[in-house]
């Protein structure tokens, strides 16, 4: 083809993009601003970090969050959030030998209890545990702790923090878990104390990063549609307006893997198939959780806020599973 030629069509090229809509060329182009969206609407305290929350029988919602002894907030319409005191008004005794504070908590109801897993440790460190609370009513103050559920330390290849905990159809019961190093791990529980199966001590690995960073955490399984969903944080947090944190997904046929992105490329290969990214003011959303609400499945997450000097804030927005991927929205 002449130069002429070659040129002739780019002008044609440019020419018939200048009369597409700005919004579509945007939404043409894979990790722009248009293809994921912004929060839905919450209002009051929502400053968070790492957030869980679930729907009591009443309809008002729990939320428990990274900081102190475990921060919570509550709503009753999931939009308008108040503050009240920690999870714990007295820090469990055990925290001491890792942390002052606890983080990344994961609240369920199983049995006529209100169970949440909670990691404690410093940033960066993998000298850390995995901490069990049980409550009635699910309302700050009401916890029991229940001890440590697994560690890990400054010897180990992976991290005990950001547990999940995933109740299967038969029953069974999986704690995921993992920050960097070697990646998401997971263990069996016994429902009937809330730790590690004693007759199943593996330690699964069902996602990793091998090559380049190590940067995935914060996993959270769920199963819908025969599979079951493998979401994780990827790349980097806690950095402001710096933050790269992303949300990711693979999925499988068996809980314990393997896991694969809608690529076909295995999460303990660096595979995920993302969910959401940063986009304008909306920056490194992350530390996800997902809850099945009366109206749809909801991802709840923080992001840093853009317009408000990086301030981590609360995200909420529906879950749509119609291709078979979740896809927020």
């Amino acid at each position: 083809m002449s130069r002429t030629s070659r040129t002739s069509r780019t002008l044609r090229r440019r020419t018939a993009l200048l009369a597409v809509p700005a919004a579509v060329l945007l939404a043409l182009v894979p990790g722009t601003a248009s293809a994921y969206p912004n929060p839905g609407t919450v209002t009051g305290d929502v400053v968070v970090h790492d957030p869980t929350m679930i729907r009591t029988s009443a309809g008002r919602y729990l939320l428990y969050s990274t900081g102190g002894g475990l921060a919570y907030k509550t709503s009753t319409d999931r939009i308008a959030f108040t503050a009240g005191g920690d999870a714990f008004s007295t820090k469990p005794g055990w925290w001491s030998s890792y942390a002052t504070e606890a983080w990344a908590p994961d609240i369920s109801y199983h049995g006529g209890k209100y169970l949440m897993y909670y990691a404690v440790s410093t940033f960066g460190s993998n000298k850390s545990a995995i901490g069990l609370a049980g409550s009635s009513t699910g309302l700050p103050g009401s916890w029991s702790d229940y001890g440590v559920v697994y560690t890990s330390t400054t010897s180990s290849d992976y991290n005990a923090i950001d547990p999940n905990l995933f109740v299967d159809n038969d029953g069974k019961w999986w704690l995921s878990f993992g920050s960097w190093w070697t990646g998401i791990k997971m263990i069996q529980i016994d429902p009937s104390s809330g730790k590690q199966l004693a007759s199943n001590t593996t330690r699964y690995s069902i996602a990793s990063r091998p090559t380049g960073t190590k940067a995935i955490e914060a996993p959270y399984i769920v199963k819908r549609n025969g599979y079951y969903y493998l979401f994780a944080s990827y790349d980097v947090c806690c950095q402001g307006t710096s933050s790269t944190y992303k949300v990711k997904v693979g999925r499988a046929g068996s809980v314990t893997g393997p896991y694969y992105d809608k690529s076909g490329v295995a999460m303990t290969s660096n595979g995920g198939t993302p969910v959401l990214e940063s986009h304008g003011s909306i920056i490194g959303p992350g530390g996800q959780s997902i809850m099945n609400d009366s109206d749809d499945d909801v991802i709840v997450y923080h992001y840093y806020d853009g317009n408000d000097n990086g301030t981590p804030k609360l995200g909420i927005n529906l879950l749509s599973w119609s291709t078979g991927w979740p896809v927020a929205h």
